[in-house]
């Protein structure tokens, strides 16, 4: 039962710092939490769904995990691609099922958060930059609408539109460390398509962004500083760092930004 157990946790270990933690801590911070086991709630429906969709992703392109991933369960051989793809679809009436629990528009935040997940990867819209970038915006935002849902109720709308703006201008930083296999299985990622320009709109996007947040949140001037100094490193070395090494570190400080946009 234990191997079991892990095997599913897997699944999700690249994920908790570049998506589980920093939209958790979204949920917390956009909406007063009544205690401490609320976020718990909030971390497990956002982890939940986060599981169904990377399941979806991982059964879809085994082959390139064997090269950016090989310590994913699939091509580690902790489990086979059937009884993934059983596991993934039997995670979508479970999804829904706990999310009524909450509320019915926590259920429709499911829902919408299932049909990206299912477009994105049943229906290829991960091969094209612009879609890939614009569906895992729409997803993160599902995320941190539905942590928000469960934490409290229907607030932060407005921080979740601008997190929905900074993820689909900047997510494809977590594209250029794994190039090399997208080309393989034949994904357009914009690292791929425009390997010049990608890494130009991520060091200026994630600086201006910097400033921009910092003006709307009105912080403090020391704050400021180092906010808008850290997006600028973050965006530096994205444009002189281009080794593939270099840019799994880059994208390990970009989840950092992230966290604390």
């Amino acid at each position: 039962m234990f191997a079991k157990l892990y095997t599913i946790f897997l699944f999700t270990r690249s994920d908790i710092r570049t998506a589980l933690i920093p939209v958790t801590l979204f949920a917390a911070a956009a909406a007063p939490l009544s205690g401490p086991l609320r976020l718990l709630d909030t971390m497990f429906w956002i982890w939940l769904h986060l599981l169904q969709s990377t399941i979806a992703n991982q059964i879809k392109a085994p082959e390139e995990d064997k090269i950016n991933k090989p310590s994913r369960p699939i091509p580690a051989g902790r489990i086979t691609v059937h009884d993934a793809t059983v596991l993934r679809w039997a995670l979508v009436p479970i999804c829904l099922a706990y999310s009524t629990l909450y509320s019915v528009q926590l259920a429709c935040v499911s829902f919408s958060m299932l049909l990206f997940s299912a477009w994105y990867n049943e229906h290829d819209g991960d091969k094209e930059p612009l879609s890939k970038n614009l569906l895992t915006a729409c997803m993160y935002g599902s995320l941190e609408m539905g942590g928000i849902l469960v934490a409290v109720g229907p607030t932060g709308l407005v921080a979740t539109g601008l997190m929905f703006a900074v993820f689909s201008s900047t997510l494809h930083a977590q594209d250029f460390k794994d190039v090399d296999g997208d080309r393989q299985t034949g994904r357009r990622t914009f690292p791929i398509a425009y390997p010049v320009m990608s890494r130009i709109a991520i060091g200026l996007a994630i600086p201006l962004w910097s400033v921009l947040l910092a003006l709307l949140w009105e912080l403090d001037i020391l704050s400021a500083t180092a906010f808008v100094a850290y997006g600028c490193y973050v965006g530096t070395r994205f444009m002189l760092h281009r080794s593939v090494q270099g840019d799994k570190r880059s994208c390990e400080y970009y989840s950092v930004s992230i966290i604390t946009l």
